[in-house]
C-alpha cells in the first residue's frame, strides 16, 4: 500500500508501471554484467549518444558519448560551459550481482551425473539458489589468429543446469537446524546424465557458437535464473526479478540521463561500474581509476588544465545509487525502529556515521531538494546499531575523487537473493528524482 505522500505523487502519473516494464525488460535482458553493459549502450545510441574509443584522444565535438570497458560503461551529457565552472553531476551504480560463476576447469560429476563447477561470487544468499531452472550467460573469447583474440556475449535462453537441494529424508533437522552449504561441495549444478567429459563445456560452447572447441581461449561466464521478471501483488504493485541489486539502479541512471532536459549546467555523466560485489578493487571498479581519468580527460578535451579539473571536482557532486533495505514485516526487530522503510514511498537516502555510506548533510539537503523539484517523496535509512553495516561504492567514490557523495537507492525485499522484489512506482519515482538531480 502507498504512503500517502507516494499516493499523491503517483496521481495522473500514468507511466510509473509502463517505467517498471521496461526496466524488467532491461533486466531479463542482461543476465551478466556485459550484457548490461550492451543493453545499455544500445539505449544510450538509440538516443543519439556516440561511442568514444577510450584508446583514442577524447573529441572535443562530442556533447553526448559513451565509453564502455568489459562490465563498465560511462556516459556524458555536456553543454558549452567549461568544466571548471558548472562541475559535474556524477550518478554512479554497478553492474553485477552476486552469483556462481564457471571455472577454467568445469568439467567434472559423480554417481553418473555430468556437472559443472561453479565458484562463488560476491555475498550470494545460497541456499536461493537451489531447485531452480539455470543456465549459462557472459562472455566467451576466442582465437581470431595466432596473435589475436575476439568476445562474443553468450546468453542462453532455456534451462540448462539445476542445483538440486538434498531430500529432507537425509536431512531431517534442517528446518530446524538450518541449511548449512558448502561452497565446494554442494553447489556444483548437474547439467546432464552419464560419465564427465573432460571437455564437455567446450563442445557445448562450439555448437553454440559455430567454433571449433580449440578457438575457446577463455570465457567469464556464469548462471542465471531463466525465470522471467515479473509483476505481483493483488494491484501489481510490487515486482519481483533477478539482479535487481543492482541493474535497477543501472536501469535508473541510464533512463534518468536520457530524461534529464537539455541543460548548459553542469556535466552530466553516468558510470555504471563493474565488481562492486566484491570489493570494487579492479580496471573497472569503482575503487579503479575509470571514472577519475574519464573525467579529465572530458575537462583536457575541451581545452581544460589540470587545475581546471580540480576545480571541476570541487564544484561536483555525485549519487551513488544502490538498493536499501525496505523494512521486512517478518523481522522487524533486525531494522532501525526510528527508521522504517517502505516500498513505494520512494527513494531513500542512506546514511552511516561510520561512513559505510558516503552520505554527509550537505549531500544528503541537496539530494532532498532533488526530490521536492521532481515532486517525489524521499525516505532516510540507518541501519540497526548492534548490526554490522554494509557499505557502496559511493565511499569509494567521494575517497578517490574528493567529491561530495550521497548514497541513495530504491527500497528492496530479498538483497543478494537469486530473485528479489521491490515497489513497482519505485524505479520511475527514482528516476524522475536523479533527472531533477542531473538538472540542479
Amino acid at each position: 500500500m502507498l504512503t500517502p505522500c507516494a499516493r499523491g505523487v503517483l496521481n495522473g502519473a500514468m507511466d510509473n508501471r509502463d517505467r517498471a516494464r521496461a526496466m524488467l525488460a532491461y533486466i531479463d535482458a542482461s543476465p551478466s554484467p556485459f550484457h548490461a553493459v550492451a543493453n545499455a549502450a544500445q539505449l544510450l545510441s538509440a538516443a543519439g549518444f556516440v561511442e568514444v574509443d577510450e584508446k583514442r584522444a577524447f573529441p572535443a565535438d562530442v556533447q553526448r558519448g559513451w565509453i564502455a570497458r568489459g562490465g563498465a560503461l560511462l556516459a556524458w551529457s555536456s553543454g558549452e560551459r567549461p568544466a571548471a565552472e558548472v562541475g559535474f553531476r556524477v550518478l554512479g551504480a554497478h553492474t553485477d550481482s552476486p552469483n556462481l560463476r564457471i571455472k577454467a576447469k568445469p568439467n567434472t560429476g559423480a554417481a553418473g551425473f555430468r556437472q559443472l563447477g561453479v565458484e562463488v561470487y560476491g555475498g550470494v544468499l545460497l541456499n536461493s539458489w537451489l531447485d531452480r531452472d539455470l543456465s549459462l550467460s557472459g562472455r566467451v573469447v576466442l582465437r581470431a589468429s595466432d596473435r589475436q583474440a575476439r568476445t562474443r556475449l553468450y546468453k542462453h535462453e532455456r534451462a540448462l543446469l539445476r542445483i538440486p537441494q538434498l531430500a529432507i529424508h537425509l536431512d531431517r533437522e534442517v528446518n530446524t537446524r538450518g541449511l548449512v552449504l558448502d561452497p565446494q561441495l554442494h553447489l556444483a549444478p548437474l547439467w546432464g546424465v552419464g560419465r564427465p567429459d573432460e571437455r564437455g563445456l567446450q563442445r557445448f560452447l562450439a555448437r553454440e557458437l559455430a567454433c571449433t572447441a580449440e578457438e575457446i581461449l577463455s570465457w567469464d561466464l556464469m548462471l542465471h535464473d531463466v525465470v522471467p521478471a515479473t509483476f505481483l501483488g493483488l494491484e501489481g504493485e510490487l515486482v519481483c526479478a533477478p539482479r535487481l541489486d543492482n541493474l535497477c539502479s543501472a536501469w535508473c541512471a541510464v533512463q534518468a540521463l536520457l530524461d534529464a532536459p537539455a541543460s548548459d549546467g553542469p556535466i552530466r555523466v553516468v558510470c555504471l561500474f563493474d565488481h562492486e560485489e566484491v570489493g570494487s578493487t579492479s580496471t573497472r571498479g569503482a575503487q579503479g581509476p575509470l571514472l577519475e581519468y574519464a573525467l579529465e580527460r572530458l575537462v583536457a578535451a575541451r581545452g581544460g588544465t589540470r587545475d581546471d579539473f580540480h576545480r571541476a571536482i570541487a564544484a561536483s557532486l555525485c549519487a551513488s545509487i544502490d538498493m536499501a533495505h525496505a523494512t521486512h514485516p517478518n523481522y522487524r526487530e533486525k531494522h532501525e525502529p526510528e527508521h522504517w522503510i517502505h516500498v513505494n514511498a520512494g527513494p531513500v537516502i542512506k546514511l552511516n556515521t561510520n561512513m559505510r555510506y558516503a552520505t554527509d548533510a550537505e549531500g544528503e539537503a541537496l539530494f532532498q531538494l532533488a526530490c521536492e523539484r521532481a515532486g517525489v517523496p524521499v525516505q532516510k535509512y540507518f541501519h540497526r546499531s548492534n548490526l554490522a553495516c554494509g557499505t557502496t561504492i559511493g565511499p569509494l567514490t567521494a575517497a578517490r575523487l574528493g567529491m561530495r557523495t550521497v548514497d541513495v537507492g530504491c527500497a528492496q525485499l530479498s538483497m543478494h537473493s537469486i530473485r528479489e522484489m521491490c515497489g513497482a512506482d519505485d524505479p520511475a519515482l527514482m528516476t524522475r528524482a536523479l533527472a531533477a538531480f542531473l538538472a540542479r
